[in-house]
């Protein structure tokens, strides 16, 4: 299978890195309070690179974790 996104390694590393380390329900919580749904599976398959990501999701990832959103273009 081919990656469907290029971010899902550096959005697991932005997520143990939070201090403290966030779990993807944590994570899924963050969102929800953006506004934006993915659920556990989502997370997990998007670090796996089995789903894509839409630009709103990046965006909303890039503010949960406190990270610029070009963290996640950045080489690993």
């Amino acid at each position: 299978m081919t990656n469907k996104n290029i971010i899902g390694s550096r959005l697991r590393k932005a997520r143990k890195a939070a201090k403290p380390p966030m779990t993807q329900l944590d994570l899924v919580a963050r969102l929800q309070l953006l506004g934006v749904s993915i659920d556990q599976s989502g997370i997990s398959k998007i670090e796996a690179g089995q789903r894509p990501v839409f630009d709103y999701e990046l965006a909303a990832l890039a503010k949960a974790l406190k990270v610029p959103v070009t963290y996640f273009f950045e080489d690993s």
